[in-house]
C-alpha cells in the first residue's frame, strides 16, 4: 500500500487526498517511512521532520474534514532544498559554515506552498551553498542517482532530484542560477523548471548570485511542476526583483495541445559538442512534437550565444565571492576543495569585466530574441549533452578536466539563466537502461503557459514520466 502511493504523481495523491481515498498522515507516513529507508543509500535528506510532518499531516486531515473548501495542495507531503529558510528550523545550505543557521525568517516561496497546504517534511541534501553542476559535495553527504548511483545526480538541486525521482515526496523546489533545477531534473529523469527572472520571488532563499538566481519545483509530470509553480508564483513586495506581472492561470489550455506551434531548432552552438546517443534521443523528442502538430523551424543563433557560458560562470563566481569573502578569507579549511575551486577565480575578477557582464546581457537578450521569437513559439535545445558522467569523473576538482567538464555539463543551460528567460527540462530517453536524458524548451519572458502546454503534449504521448527506477 505505501509503494501503491507513493508512486502517484503529485496531482494525483492531491486527488487521492480530496477523494478519501487516503489520509494526510497515513500519506505522510509512508513518505517518511520510504525516506528513513532509503536515505541511507541515496543521501538526499538532511533532516526528516518526522514530528512535525506528523503534526501537520493530522492537522490537514482535521481541516479537510471540518471545512468545505481546501487548498489544492492540503496535505500532500513536499521537501525542498536546504536553503529555504523557516523561522527557527536549521538551514544548513549543504555546508560545515551554516550547519546550525537557523533563519529569523520564512521564506515567500515556503509560505506560499504552506498557504497551499502542502507539508514540509524534510530538509534535502545540496551542493555546497548551491555552487556546482555535478551535485558533488566535499563536505556534506552528497545525494545519488537512483538511477544509477554511480553516475552524478546533477546539482546544486541534488538532493531535490534524489528524493523526487525515488518517489519519496512528490515535488520539490531547487534554486537555478547555471541550471540548478535543469540539470538534477535531467539527471534524475524529472521535470523542472527555472521561471523567468523574477517571476517567484527569492525572499527567505539563500542567495548565490542576486543577477542570476532563480527558485523553481521539481517533480514527476508536468501539471504537477505547474501546480507547485502557480502555488509561489507573483509579486511580494520582500523582492523587490519580483515581477508586478500578474500569473496566469497554468492550466488553462493546458491540455489543448501544440497545433501550429512554432518550435525553433537551433543550428549551431547548443548542438556543437553534444554526444551522438544523446543527439538520437533528443532529436527525437522533436519528431515526436512534430507528430503532435508542432511546425519545426531551424534558427540560426546569434553568435553572441556562444559567450553566455563563460558570462554566467563571470557573474556568478564574482557576485558569490561578494557574499563569501569574510568566510573565503576567515575559513577557507571548512570550504570543500570543489567550492574553493569555483570560488577562487571571482577575487581576481576585475570590476571592469564584472560590469562589462552585466551591461552586456541586455543587447544579448535583444539579439537572441530577434533570432529566435521573431520566428518561432519555443526554442527547443538539449539539456546536458553528454551522457551522464561518473560521480568519480564529475567530483575531482583537482583534476585538469574539471572545469573543461563542469563547462560542458552547463552549456545548455548557463545561456537561459544570463537571457532572464523560463526554460523547462523534460525527460526523453536513456542512455543505456538507467541514464536519463533530456530536452529543455525555452520560452518569451513570462510564457512559462505555453512550455508547460508544449511539455504537457509530448508527456501525453511518451511514457517516460511513468518509469521509476529501481532502487
Amino acid at each position: 500500500m505505501n509503494s501503491e502511493f507513493t508512486s502517484l504523481s503529485l496531482l494525483a495523491a492531491a486527488s487521492a487526498l480530496k477523494d478519501g481515498k487516503i489520509s494526510s498522515v497515513e500519506l505522510t507516513n509512508a513518505c517518511c517511512d520510504r525516506m528513513e529507508k532509503l536515505n541511507p543509500v541515496l543521501n538526499c535528506s538532511a533532516e526528516i521532520l518526522y514530528d512535525q510532518a506528523r503534526h501537520d499531516a493530522l492537522a490537514a486531515d482535521k481541516k479537510r474534514a471540518t471545512s468545505d473548501i481546501a487548498p489544492p495542495l492540503l496535505g500532500v507531503p513536499l521537501a525542498h532544498k536546504d536553503m529555504y529558510y523557516r523561522v527557527g528550523r536549521i538551514s544548513g545550505c549543504g555546508s560545515k559554515i551554516r550547519a546550525d543557521f537557523r533563519p529569523d525568517h520564512t521564506s515567500t516561496a515556503l509560505s506560499r506552498l504552506d498557504a497551499a497546504g502542502a507539508l514540509d517534511i524534510a530538509r534535502l541534501n545540496m551542493v555546497e551553498f548551491a555552487l556546482g553542476v555535478t551535485g558533488h559535495n566535499d563536505v556534506m553527504p552528497t545525494p545519488k542517482n537512483p538511477w544509477n548511483r554511480d553516475h552524478m545526480t546533477g546539482g546544486s538541486s541534488s538532493g531535490s532530484g534524489s528524493a523526487v525521482a525515488a518517489r519519496i515526496v512528490f515535488g520539490a523546489l531547487g534554486s537555478d542560477t547555471g541550471g540548478s533545477i535543469r540539470l538534477p531534473a535531467a539527471a534524475c529523469g524529472l521535470v523542472g523548471m527555472k521561471p523567468t527572472s523574477g517571476r517567484v520571488s527569492r525572499y527567505g532563499a539563500m542567495p548565490l548570485s542576486h543577477s542570476l538566481d532563480t527558485v523553481g519545483p521539481l517533480t514527476r509530470t508536468v501539471k504537477d511542476n505547474a501546480l507547485m509553480m502557480q502555488a509561489i508564483s507573483g509579486y511580494d513586495p520582500n523582492d523587490m526583483t519580483s515581477s508586478r506581472l500578474p500569473v496566469p492561470d497554468f492550466f488553462d489550455g493546458i491540455d489543448s495541445g501544440i497545433k501550429g506551434l512554432r518550435i525553433g531548432v537551433p543550428e549551431s552552438y547548443f548542438y556543437d559538442e553534444i554526444d551522438p546517443d544523446v543527439e538520437r534521443l533528443v532529436r527525437a523528442s522533436l519528431t515526436t512534437l512534430e507528430s503532435l502538430g508542432g511546425v519545426l523551424v531551424a534558427v540560426k543563433m546569434p553568435a553572441s550565444i556562444a559567450l553566455t557560458n563563460a558570462l554566467t560562470g563571470l557573474i556568478t563566481t564574482t557576485e558569490g565571492v561578494a557574499l563569501h569573502g569574510d568566510w573565503l578569507k576567515n575559513r577557507w579549511d571548512d570550504y570543500g576543495e570543489q567550492t574553493r575551486t569555483r570560488f577562487s577565480p571571482g577575487f581576481l575578477m576585475p570590476a571592469a569585466r564584472y560590469l562589462q557582464a552585466l551591461n552586456s546581457r541586455a543587447k544579448v537578450l535583444d539579439e537572441f530574441s530577434k533570432a529566435v521569437f521573431d520566428r518561432v513559439d519555443v526554442l527547443h535545445t538539449p539539456v546536458i549533452p553528454v551522457p551522464l558522467p561518473t560521480s568519480a569523473q564529475s567530483g575531482d576538482a583537482s583534476s585538469r578536466h574539471f572545469f573543461a567538464l563542469t563547462n560542458l555539463i552547463g552549456r545548455c543551460t548557463r545561456p537561459i539563466n544570463y537571457l532572464g528567460l523560463p526554460g523547462l527540462n523534460l525527460p526523453c530517453g536513456f542512455t543505456g537502461p538507467d541514464l536519463p536524458v533530456s530536452f529543455q524548451l525555452v520560452g518569451r519572458p513570462f510564457d512559462e503557459k505555453t512550455l508547460f502546454r508544449a511539455g504537457q503534449a509530448y508527456e501525453a504521448a511518451t511514457d517516460w514520466v511513468s518509469r521509476s527506477p529501481d532502487i
